[in-house]
């Protein structure tokens, strides 16, 4: 796993992951012969952009500080990145600044009395309280009692945190509790994804995601996919220990 102080591994791959996504014919190229590997070819993507081959490259390659938003727009309609992709691709360019590689996040933000007061007066619903890293900082007793298999497994920190991600990819039971395991993998590993984007020098998720990548080969996988989610809402599917089968409707709010 690379551990670049700044987010050019990120970027690079990102960018080549959705060039090996398109044929020719997704963008009326002409799909011509003797294609070593699938996907478009730098020089077609930066044709289809309108900016240099050699300035393609040089973006590719991880340097997008500094690149205007009209040439990320470019870029973005010649990959055919969706609003997700292109909002996380503009986060990437945001994360890349010269003003943001200093360390962030040293000291978890103490969750505020109104937050807390607004979880307690939920009283029907579960809830709870996540940072980018999946970390629950904060629940009502719903929440709590919800996910009381995650607060009980052993890949709960010392400080009493449980963490999606951990619980998900590293403790076995998770898959008797997440009825569609797959699916919800798949969604953690792009949110973990998105916020490395956002944070790439948050130490505490380079430390996360490189605890998963050795301890899970399913992470790993999804990792290198480099898919991203922003938003997290849909159906969710639990096999309870004390409950039974669960179908709840969830949303996330930032």
């Amino acid at each position: 796993m690379d551990h670049l102080p700044d987010n050019r591994t990120d970027i690079r791959d990102f960018l080549a992951s959705r060039r090996a996504k398109l044929n020719p014919d997704q963008v009326g190229l002409p799909a011509g012969t003797r294609r070593r590997v699938p996907g478009l070819r730098r020089e077609e993507v930066a044709v289809l952009a309108g900016v240099s081959t050699e300035w393609y490259a040089r973006l590719e390659k991880g340097h997008i500080s500094g690149v205007s938003e009209d040439v990320l727009e470019a870029v973005a309609r010649a990959l055919h990145l969706d609003d997700e992709e292109r909002a996380y691709l503009f986060e990437l360019a945001r994360a890349a600044r010269p003003a943001k590689r200093t360390p962030v996040r040293s000291k978890e933000p103490e969750v505020a009395a109104q937050v807390r007061w607004l979880l307690d007066s939920i009283t029907m619903s579960a809830a709870f309280v996540r940072n980018g890293r999946l970390d629950v900082v904060a629940a009502n007793p719903l929440g709590l009692a919800l996910h009381a298999p995650m607060f009980a497994s052993d890949t709960t920190t010392a400080n009493g945190h449980a963490n999606f991600a951990r619980f998900h990819f590293l403790d076995p039971t998770s898959r008797d509790f997440f009825i569609d395991w797959d699916a919800g993998a798949a969604a953690t590993a792009a949110l973990l994804r998105t916020e490395a984007g956002r944070e790439p020098n948050d130490k505490a998720l380079r430390e996360l995601v490189g605890e998963l990548s050795t301890l899970s080969p399913e992470f790993r996988t999804l990792w290198a996919s480099h898919d991203i989610r922003f938003r997290h809402d849909g159906i969710k599917r639990l096999q309870h220990p004390v409950a039974g089968y669960l179908e709840l409707t969830y949303q996330s709010l930032a």
